[in-house]
């Protein structure tokens, strides 16, 4: 059920260079904060959704695209996905506690956002 292979905590004495561009700490930071990969995250911060569900609450996403960001954020551990043997495939994908984890502030960001930004005039 839990795919992809989570970041492996640095030796107490080295940490992860972000900045550099071999680190694989930063490849994780560059598909969270991708275009997609905040709203993938902040969508499934209280559900586990199907594909469909997910392209449907992302408005704007292509299923290309939000294929994409899929595959990346289970790469790296912070989205699960389940495949049921049905046909066709059911697929629904969730946060794994690492993902929940790097989903915390990027709720706390977008409810403080959303609750500051004045709402647009009608016209």
């Amino acid at each position: 059920m839990n795919e992809g292979a989570q970041l492996a905590r640095p030796e107490a004495d080295q940490g992860y260079d972000v900045f550099h561009t071999d680190c694989p700490a930063r490849d994780v930071v560059d598909h969270v904060t991708s275009r997609w990969g905040v709203w993938v995250l902040i969508a499934l911060r209280s559900n586990d959704l199907r594909f469909y569900e997910l392209r449907d609450s992302i408005r704007g996403v292509s299923e290309k695209m939000l294929a994409q960001t899929l595959r990346a954020l289970v790469q790296d551990g912070l989205v699960w996905r389940k495949v049921e043997p049905t046909t066709p495939p059911q697929v629904t994908y969730g946060l794994t506690e690492f993902g929940q984890e790097v989903g915390e502030p990027l709720t706390d960001l977008f409810d403080r956002i959303t609750q500051r930004v004045a709402p647009r005039a009608a016209g």
